[in-house]
C-alpha cells in the first residue's frame, strides 16, 4: 500500500540568482498536522510562475521517496529533506513507472486525478544547487507528477493512497514524459495519448503538434516543444550572390535583386521566409549581419529583397548608395517559419510599411497557385511617396478570383486620392477591420512595427479570430520568455561593456550585435545573449524543454551538456552550447 509521507507547501518568495531577482515557490516545507487541498492549491502553498506550474490542472506537485535515495546517492547528498524538489506531496510508493496518466487516487478525504508529468525548470536546478537537475530528472525517467483535484478534502502525513480508477488507454508517467522529450515519436503512442481524456491541456497540444509534423527526422526541429522561429532548420553558411538589379521602391526602400554569379539554382524560399546578408563594411571591415524578408515570387533563379533606409543606418545608407549592379553580396539560405498555409480558408494579409516584404511574397505565391479562397490585402502607409510595391500588390490582388484590398494613409498628401490610392485616412483599427468585413475563421498575417502588430492582434481577437489563426513576424529580435525573473528590463542589445575584443566571435543576425566568447565568463551561448541583452527564450536552461532553440546560420559548437535530444544540424541549443569558432546565430 503506498502511503503519503510528507505534506508540503510554500508561498513564493523572491531570490537572488545571477545578479538577477527569481521569483519562485519551489522553496517547501512539511506542514504539521493536516492540510486543507483545494481544487487548485494547498492552504498555504502557491507557485511563482503560473504559466508553467500550478492551476486546476497542475494542483498538487508529487515525488517519491525512491527518487529520493535515488539523488542521495548520485549527488551524494546528504542533506535532501522532503519538499527539497518543490513538490507538495512526498509518498512512498506511486514510481513514475507504474502511475499511469489518469489514475485516480483517494488520499485521507480529497479524490485526486494524475494529469501529466512535472515539467522541470531551471529553479529546481537554483533550489538543489545543481544547474543540471532539469536534464538528469528527466533523462533517468525520475520527473515526478501533477494531480487534479476531483474532491476537495483533508489529507495529512501518513495517510494511505487507495488506487480506485485507472484510465485507459494505459500511459505511465514514464512512457508518457519519454514521449514528449526523446527523439522517438511513434505516431501510434501519440494517437494512444491522446486518447487519455484526463491528460492535461498544455500535454495534449504538443502530442497534437508532433501529429500533425509527421516523423521526426534530423531536418526538422522538435515539434511540440521547438519555438515556431526553430521549426525549419537551414543548413548554415553563406554563398556569393551578385546584385542584377538595385532599384527605389519608395522614398525610404531601395529593393535589390541577387542572383547566383555562375547561374546556379538557389535554395527556393517558402513565401514569407528571410535571408541574411554579411557586410564586411568600411572602416574596420567587422561583419555586420542583417536580415531581410524575400519579397518576390519564391524562385530559385533569384532572390528579391527590400531594405528601409533609415536616418544614420550605415548598413542601409551602403546598400542604397555604394551598391551597384553586379557587386556581390554574402546570402544565407533562406529561413524561418513565418509562412504561409494555403489552406481552404479566407486569408488576409495585414501590413505596415516595410512590413510589407514577407507578406508580399505571399501575396505573389496565392497569384501564382491559383487560391480561389477569398484573400483580403490589407496595407498601411504614412502616404503614397512612402508606399512601396504599391502597384505591384494592386495588379497581384486584380488577378485574384476572390480578391479585395485596403490602403491605409496615416498622412495622406496632398498628391494622393482618397478611394484611387488609398482608402482609408488614418490608421487601422477594430472598426475598421470590422467594416472591411474581415472573416473571423480567416487565417491573418500580420507584419509591422511591434505596436502595430500588438493593435492588430488585440483587434482582431477582439473580432473573434482566436490566437492559433494569428501569425506575425517580427524583425528584429523575437519575443523573450524568461520564466520567473522579476523586473528585467528590456534594453537594446549592445555588446558588453567588458568585451575583451579576442576570442570567438558570436554575431547575433536579427539584434545585429556581435561580441567575443570568454569561456571565464560565460557558460554558454545564452548566458553571453543575455549578456548583450539580446531577447532570448528558455525555461530547463539544461538542454531538456528546447525553448532557447535558434537557427544556427554559420559555424560550429559543442554541447558542454548533451542535450536529451539534440537538434538538428542548422539549428542549436543556446542554453548549453559553447561556440567551437565564430558563430553567427538567428537571434
Amino acid at each position: 500500500m503506498a502511503r503519503l509521507m510528507s505534506v508540503n507547501v510554500g508561498l513564493p518568495r523572491d531570490i537572488e540568482w545571477k545578479g538577477r531577482t527569481v521569483h519562485t515557490g519551489v522553496w517547501k516545507t512539511p506542514v504539521k498536522g493536516q492540510c486543507w487541498v483545494g481544487k487548485t492549491n494547498l492552504a498555504g502553498d502557491g507557485q511563482g510562475d503560473l504559466q508553467g506550474h500550478g492551476g486546476p490542472n497542475r494542483a498538487v506537485l508529487v515525488y517519491q521517496c525512491e527518487s529520493y535515495r535515488h539523488w542521495k546517492t548520485q549527488l551524494g547528498r546528504a542533506d535532501l529533506a522532503f519538499g527539497h524538489f518543490g513538490e507538495n506531496f512526498t509518498v512512498d510508493g506511486l514510481s513514475d513507472a507504474e502511475v499511469c496518466i489518469g489514475d485516480r487516487y483517494q488520499i485521507g478525504q480529497a479524490l485526486f486525478e494524475v494529469t501529466q508529468p512535472r515539467v522541470t525548470c531551471y529553479r529546481v536546478g537554483i533550489r538543489l544547487n545543481e544547474p543540471r537537475m532539469p536534464a538528469l530528472m528527466t533523462s533517468t525517467g525520475r520527473p515526478g507528477f501533477y494531480l487534479r483535484v476531483l474532491t476537495e478534502g483533508v489529507v495529512g502525513a501518513g495517510d494511505e493512497i487507495l488506487k480506485v480508477g485507472e484510465a485507459q488507454p494505459r500511459m505511465s508517467v514514464f512512457e508518457v514524459n519519454n514521449l514528449l522529450y526523446s527523439s522517438a515519436h511513434p505516431r501510434d503512442q501519440l494517437e494512444r495519448a491522446l486518447q487519455i481524456d484526463a491528460l492535461s491541456p498544455g500535454w495534449r497540444c504538443s502530442f497534437e503538434q508532433m501529429l500533425q509534423a509527421g516523423p521526426n527526422g534530423r531536418g526538422q526541429a522538435h515539434a511540440g516543444l521547438s519555438p515556431s522561429g526553430a521549426m525549419y532548420p537551414a543548413a548554415p553558411g553563406f554563398r556569393s550572390l551578385a546584385a542584377v538589379r538595385v532599384e527605389r521602391v519608395s522614398e525610404d526602400v531601395v529593393a535589390l535583386t541577387l542572383s547566383d554569379l555562375h547561374n546556379q539554382p538557389l535554395d527556393v524560399p517558402k513565401p514569407g521566409q528571410f535571408i541574411v546578408l554579411r557586410l564586411l563594411l568600411p572602416p574596420d571591415g567587422r561583419p555586420s549581419f542583417r536580415s531581410y524578408s524575400l519579397c518576390g515570387s519564391p524562385s530559385a533563379s533569384q532572390y528579391r529583397i527590400a531594405v528601409k533606409v533609415n536616418s544614420g543606418s550605415v548598413v542601409g545608407s551602403y546598400l542604397r548608395d555604394r551598391l551597384r549592379e553586379g557587386d556581390t553580396i554574402e546570402v544565407s539560405v533562406p529561413r524561418g517559419a513565418f509562412t504561409l498555409n494555403t489552406a481552404d480558408h479566407p486569408i488576409v494579409f495585414l501590413s505596415a510599411g516595410i512590413g510589407v516584404t514577407p507578406v508580399l511574397a505571399m501575396l505573389h505565391d496565392v497569384v501564382a497557385a491559383r487560391v480561389e479562397s477569398p484573400v483580403l490585402w490589407l496595407h498601411s502607409a504614412r502616404d503614397g511617396q512612402h508606399h512601396p510595391f504599391a502597384d505591384e500588390a494592386r495588379e497581384l490582388v486584380k488577378a485574384l478570383p476572390h480578391g479585395r484590398s485596403c490602403i491605409a494613409y496615416s498622412r495622406p498628401l496632398a498628391a494622393d486620392r482618397l478611394g484611387k490610392g488609398y482608402d482609408v485616412a488614418g490608421h487601422f483599427s477594430r472598426d475598421v477591420l470590422q467594416s472591411i468585413g474581415l472573416e473571423p475563421n480567416a487565417q491573418v498575417y500580420i507584419c509591422g512595427p511591434g505596436r502595430f502588430m500588438d493593435d492588430m492582434t488585440s483587434a482582431l481577437k477582439n473580432l473573434g479570430v482566436t490566437s492559433d489563426r494569428i501569425h506575425s513576424e517580427a524583425f528584429s529580435g523575437g519575443e523573450s520568455l524568461k520564466p520567473g525573473i522579476v523586473g528585467d528590463s528590456n534594453r537594446k542589445p549592445h555588446t558588453p561593456s567588458n568585451d575583451a575584443d579576442t576570442g570567438h566571435l558570436v554575431s547575433f543576425a536579427r539584434s545585429g550585435v556581435s561580441a567575443h566568447w570568454d569561456s571565464r565568463v560565460y557558460g554558454s551561448l545564452l548566458e553571453l545573449a543575455e549578456a548583450c541583452d539580446v531577447p532570448v527564450r528558455w525555461a530547463c536552461r539544461s538542454g531538456v524543454c528546447h525553448n532557447c532553440e535558434t537557427g544556427l546560420i554559420e559555424g560550429e559548437v559543442h554541447y558542454e551538456v548533451e542535450p536529451i535530444d539534440l537538434p538538428p544540424k542548422g539549428n542549436v541549443l543556446v542554453c548549453c552550447a559553447r561556440p567551437e569558432g565564430n558563430v553567427v546565430l538567428d537571434a
